[in-house]
């Protein structure tokens, strides 16, 4: 009887199912021989070019135009985040990209502007919901730089396990090499029917295509950004980092990435911090995590900006301390190279040195491996190293004077991984107790749990079911000491962040509040002497929407997370109303707005603010900002509860109140995806934000019931007995009760 009524209880909880709308084929119009289609057809097609290193220019990939004016398609992946974009046209004129006019790294798209001297030839986009199996396309593009180049084939397929996106790729019997990128996919009318984006990796006569429809997305809802700013997207921030020698550094969560060879001798690299060590002995430390053990990635110490500098650093699976002095390899004099018996191949490893006068010690995840009288070079910079082939990534860099406490010890860490392992052997754990242990040192509890995964996989279920309480735990509190004991007060932004620690707990939130803080002087540098909280809504709205690419999610946003979590809207300048909302509103008070605050609406968040006569006015930033007025507020409300607007509507939403709107977003978002037993820990971080919140509790009582919990369920029902929740059945909670 429990189970059937468990199972009834849940399924009211998960909402219905939507049905697409069909779509319109158009009508059958004559084919065009290929001939005559390639020679019509071929004008509308561009090299797209980026800068390579030095003076060079190097192909990249395809585009195509769809628009007179200079606006033409291709693959976000092609312009990779480039300052210097070129487009060449078949006649061999050449133009300087000037702005991204939309991008969505998810549907690898983007469109790109020029300003040609005349109109261009553009191509007609048709509708790719009516291709069909078998049917005869063409493929345009550039492949391995044989510019404007033609081949024929077949649509072979439909795939939409290829990628993380909602559109059915095209799968294509037609070879697509490197260059191809971007090109257009034409049926026999001349219609664009896709763009070409993958190779595929088993065989040569086999490639894929975004439909042309997911296009369409980008051309009705644009994110325009100039050339300039989209160099900075996921780039290190350069008033902290200097790249030297070349290779691709980014960021992402707050990871720094490497890849690409460096232009210095044996692919070396750096990447160093502008600021120099204040102290003549001290120390630093990162994570770093190399794709290849083969390589080498890690510290650079004492460095002139140039050629000579110091390197700890994992090379070949084992632990490195050289001296360079010199471009060349005779330059170099390796100061030792150590076995590490506490290295983690292919893991996560924390590697540290201190500089004292004369002597270098060195650190692997806490213990020391390397002693070493040298000093031959101080002074100077601090960062990171890379070298050959290597893609590496790094967190947690840090300098000070003494690291060793502030980090966190390797023998902290064990001992942590004891009493878990003790946890996993005992017939009859006590997870309340272990929890308390783990909460005791939360900065050692994700490589803790991570080191326990690996060696204990037969009992990976329950360990599973621990990181995630401990997590949540970690987090919820976190989430709730940034909130603060006023609903109203607190910092909405911090405790938005910290949301995302769910999913990936290396997030380090001070990279976006800095960015943040980056963000807001920009645009205060653009206001008057004494602005107006509507001159700065006004100016950050045209700083996110006009100048940054900040756009509205145009994937179905219940099923992206990533648009729930703000270190992604910032690292991709993509968002839902809310947290579109909330870094609109941080960005408002960072100026001085006193007034900017969010309303939840039914259905749909907005913000708000007060104008100087008093007037109250409300921004969909979802909509670029647009300003709404009194009835376009009641139709969006009509539209989703069919009732009028009420004042309840439009009362400003306090900052609790926000973030458990964003946790709920998470929850009802794994419940469409049938997955309901992972919005437990977005249920544990909501109980923590609001224990009252009494939706959240009988959704974890019957999540818990799912998972066999059968304490914890009865725990939370009795919560709700005792609470007598409103809108739940008493009679019916109290038999599922006993029934347990």
């Amino acid at each position: 009887m429990a189970l059937r009524f468990g199972i009834l209880l849940l399924g009211a909880l998960l909402p219905p199912c939507f049905a697409a709308e069909e779509s319109k084929d158009p009508p059958a119009v004559a084919p065009t021989p290929v001939t005559e289609l390639t020679k019509r057809s071929l004008d509308s097609v561009v090299v797209v070019c980026q800068q390579g290193r030095g003076t060079d220019i190097q192909a990249t990939g395809t585009g195509f135009v769809v628009s007179p004016d200079g606006l033409i398609a291709t693959n976000a992946h092609v312009i990779n985040f480039r300052s210097e974009i070129e487009v060449e046209l078949r006649d061999g004129t050449k133009y300087p990209v000037t702005e991204v006019h939309a991008s969505d790294h998810r549907l690898d798209l983007a469109l790109i502007k020029i300003k040609p001297e005349k109109p261009l030839p553009a191509l007609k986009l048709g509708n790719s919901d009516s291709l069909v199996q078998g049917q005869p396309v063409v493929a345009l593009g550039n492949p391995r730089g044989l510019k404007f180049s033609v081949v024929e084939g077949i649509v072979s397929g439909f795939r939409e396990d290829v990628g993380d996106n909602p559109f059915r790729y095209l799968q294509l019997a037609i070879p697509v090499e490197e260059g191809n990128s971007g090109g257009p996919v034409l049926n026999l009318q001349g219609e664009v029917q896709g763009i070409v984006t993958l190779k595929s990796m088993v065989t040569r006569n086999l490639g894929f295509a975004m439909p042309v429809n997911a296009l369409k997305l980008l051309l009705e809802k644009p994110n325009p950004i100039p050339i300039a700013s989209w160099a900075t997207i996921g780039r290190l921030d350069p008033q902290r980092w200097i790249p030297v020698m070349g290779a691709d550094w980014s960021q992402r969560a707050g990871r720094i990435l490497v890849s690409g060879t460096g232009s210095g001798f044996g692919g070396r690299a750096l990447c160093l911090q502008t600021k120099e060590p204040s102290e003549t002995a001290y120390e630093l430390a990162v994570e770093v995590k190399l794709d290849d053990e083969s390589g080498a990635a890690g510290l650079v110490f004492a460095a002139d900006g140039a050629d000579a500098h110091y390197g700890f650093y994992p090379s070949g699976g084992r632990i490195r301390l050289t001296r360079f002095e010199g471009p060349d390899v005779q330059s170099w004099t390796i100061l030792g190279q150590y076995d590490a018996p506490s290295y983690r191949p292919g893991d996560w490893n924390q590697i540290r040195v201190r500089i004292e006068e004369d002597r270098l010690i060195g650190f692997v995840n806490g213990e020391e491996i390397a002693s070493v009288e040298d000093s031959v070079l101080r002074g100077g910079r601090v960062g990171l190293c890379k070298f050959r082939q290597t893609s590496a990534e790094f967190r947690r860099f840090r300098v000070g004077k003494d690291l060793d406490g502030s980090e966190g010890s390797a023998r902290q860490s064990e001992a942590l991984a004891g009493k878990i392992e003790e946890y996993l052997r005992s017939p009859s754990p006590d997870r309340a107790a272990i929890l308390e242990t783990l909460l005791s040192a939360p900065k050692e509890v994700p490589a803790s749990l991570e080191t326990v995964r690996l060696e204990m996989n037969r009992r990976l279920d329950r360990l599973k079911t621990l990181t995630e309480s401990a997590v949540a735990q970690i987090v919820g509190t976190e989430v709730a000491t940034a909130l603060g004991a006023s609903d109203a007060g607190g910092n909405l932004f911090r405790a938005g962040l910290l949301v995302a620690r769910l999913d990936n707990p290396d997030i380090e939130t001070q990279i976006y509040e800095d960015l943040m803080d980056s963000m807001a002087a920009r645009i205060r540098a653009k206001l008057p002497a004494k602005p107006t909280e509507e001159d700065i809504v006004k100016a950050t709205l045209r700083f996110m929407f006009e100048e940054s690419g900040f756009h509205a999610s145009r994937l179905d946003s219940y099923y992206h997370k990533s648009n729930s979590f703000l270190n992604e809207v910032l690292d991709d300048r993509e968002g839902i109303p809310i947290t579109l909302c909330i870094v609109f509103i941080e960005l408002g008070k960072r100026c001085g707005a006193k007034s900017v605050h969010g309303v939840g609406l039914p259905g749909h968040f907005v913000a708000g603010f007060t104008k100087a006569g008093g007037e109250r006015q409300l921004v969909d930033v979802y909509e670029s900002g647009a300003f709404l007025d009194g009835e376009a507020a009641a139709r969006i409300v009509f539209e989703f509860t069919e009732r009028e607007m009420t004042p309840e509507d439009l009362k400003p939403m306090d900052h609790r109140a926000i973030i458990g709107r964003l946790l709920r977003n998470l929850i009802e978002q794994e419940k469409q995806r049938g997955t309901p037993l992972k919005a437990v820990p977005y249920l544990e971080v909501a109980l923590k934000v609001n224990p009252d919140d009494a939706a959240a509790r009988f959704d974890r009582a019957l999540l818990r019931y799912q998972e066999g919990d059968v304490e914890g369920t009865k725990s939370d029902l009795r919560w709700l007995l005792q609470a007598d929740a409103p809108g739940i059945n008493q009679d019916r909670l109290r038999q599922f009760y006993d029934s347990l």
